[in-house]
């Protein structure tokens, strides 16, 4: 009995061809799955195998990219891809329990100890069709920060420095609702000598 089970195990790994290394030269991304052609180690050319990626996460290899490729059935022609790797390009600063996303052109997202995220790139652009909530207590910018439509808010504002010894620049009419000091004086309050003597009306 033992004898048969043996032999049945024995011709079905014998039809088994393990997984082998390759490397993509075209990546054709229009389809559902992915399709690679690639070269084999040995010199195989493999021709539309399906790239299989995690669920929420795709990427377009690039040629040169390293891959393990599984043959389903035994049958090169049926193979799947199931994991690549770019050393030239690999985001190689990853410590312990970290992790990183990156492009060939140097761009990366990486999950950093202590809880800190840290992006690079050229232009990083968020397209939020609704609004984007940032709750935190604290938001800082090195240099500029230009608002396109209205800039709005319920608490206070504070500004110092600014070029050409002006802290702020307004381009227009500045309307307040209730008063404007400069300086200590009351836009709203101020009285001054008149030109026939006594004191001016505040202004109304």
């Amino acid at each position: 009995m033992w004898a048969d089970v043996d032999k049945r195990i024995s011709r079905a790994l014998g039809s088994i061809r393990l997984a082998f290394r390759a490397v993509i030269t075209r990546v054709n991304s229009a389809p559902a799955v992915q399709l690679v052609q690639a070269d084999g180690l040995a010199g195989e050319r493999l021709q539309d195998n399906e790239l299989m990626q995690h669920y929420g996460f795709t990427s377009n290899p690039p040629a040169g990219t390293m891959a393990v490729v599984l043959p389903v059935g035994g049958k090169t022609s049926h193979g799947v891809i199931i994991a690549t790797e770019h050393g030239s390009y690999r985001f190689k600063e990853v410590a312990p329990g970290e992790l990183a996303l990156y492009t060939d052109e140097g761009d990366y997202a990486h999950f950093k100890q202590g809880n800190i995220v840290e992006i690079s790139t050229g232009i990083l652009r968020i397209n939020a069709s609704t609004k984007i909530e940032l709750n935190t207590p604290l938001v800082e910018t090195s240099e500029k920060l230009t608002v396109q439509g209205l800039l709005t808010g319920n608490g206070s504002m504070a500004i110092s420095g600014g070029t050409g010894g002006a802290a702020a620049t307004i381009a227009g009419t500045l309307s307040a609702t209730v008063d404007v000091t400069a300086n200590g004086t009351s836009l709203h309050g101020h009285q001054h000598n008149g030109d026939s003597g006594g004191v001016t009306s505040p202004p109304i």
